[in-house]
């Protein structure tokens, strides 16, 4: 199994206030699936995939992602497993502006340890498929939002990750963008058998999900 959840919760403390993010939740995905993660704002999404990434700790329950005992890790074992084992792209992209393209993809890379050969000549490799052989030197902000998310889905790439965690990762772009967004993530799947986990409030995603599933108030729902 790529996850396998058992009665998964996180609550937060907000002063004297405890809210749920994620109650109780039982889970299991199989290797290679595509799964799709719906829900209004507020119902949890972005809280499992931020458990599902090692990014939060779990409250209650157990939680092994691509055999990594996460309720269990310490956060050296936790800081390894975001660097080897999970890639996440982000709607807002994340990519550092003052580095180039081919710098932010290589930055995972070289902080977990590849020589810089083995990370560059992989970024390129990546960048090409991605269709941004032309775009090595420009930074961030010369780029397009669609770019942007290219650059970041390049990024979480570079480590050859077991699973991918995208949260909304076509909230900021135009719906051309969204939807070649969208198939890359589909193709990841199908042709390098990644396990792809997409939050998202856009049916771009439905035609390609193996699993969909729908969170309400921190749980699953039919």
């Amino acid at each position: 199994m790529a996850v396998r959840a058992r009665n998964l919760t996180r609550i937060y403390a907000v002063g004297s206030v405890r809210v749920t993010g994620v109650d109780g939740i039982d889970l299991a995905i199989p290797r290679g699936r595509l799964v799709v993660l719906k829900g209004d704002s507020g119902s949890g999404k972005s809280t499992l995939l931020s458990l599902l990434g090692g990014l939060d700790r779990l409250t209650g329950g157990a939680l092994n992602v691509a055999g990594h005992n996460l309720d269990r890790c310490s956060e050296t074992d936790l800081t390894e497993f975001r660097r080897r084992t999970v890639g996440i792209v982000f709607q807002s992209f994340n990519l550092l502006p003052t580095l180039d393209v081919i710098e932010n993809v290589c930055l995972p890379g070289l902080l977990a340890g590849g020589t810089y050969a083995a990370v560059r000549r992989r970024a390129g490799e990546l960048l090409d498929w991605l269709g941004l052989g032309e775009r090595f030197r420009h930074r961030p902000g010369q780029l397009s939002g669609g770019e942007m998310q290219r650059t970041a889905i390049a990024r979480a790439l570079i480590n050859d990750p077991a699973i991918v965690l995208a949260d909304e990762p076509t909230g900021n772009l135009d719906s051309r963008n969204a939807r070649t967004v969208m198939g890359l993530l589909a193709d990841l799947n199908r042709t390098y058998n990644r396990t792809v986990i997409i939050a998202t409030h856009s049916a771009l995603a439905d035609p390609y999900a193996a699993v969909m599933l729908r969170l309400q108030d921190g749980r699953l729902v039919p």
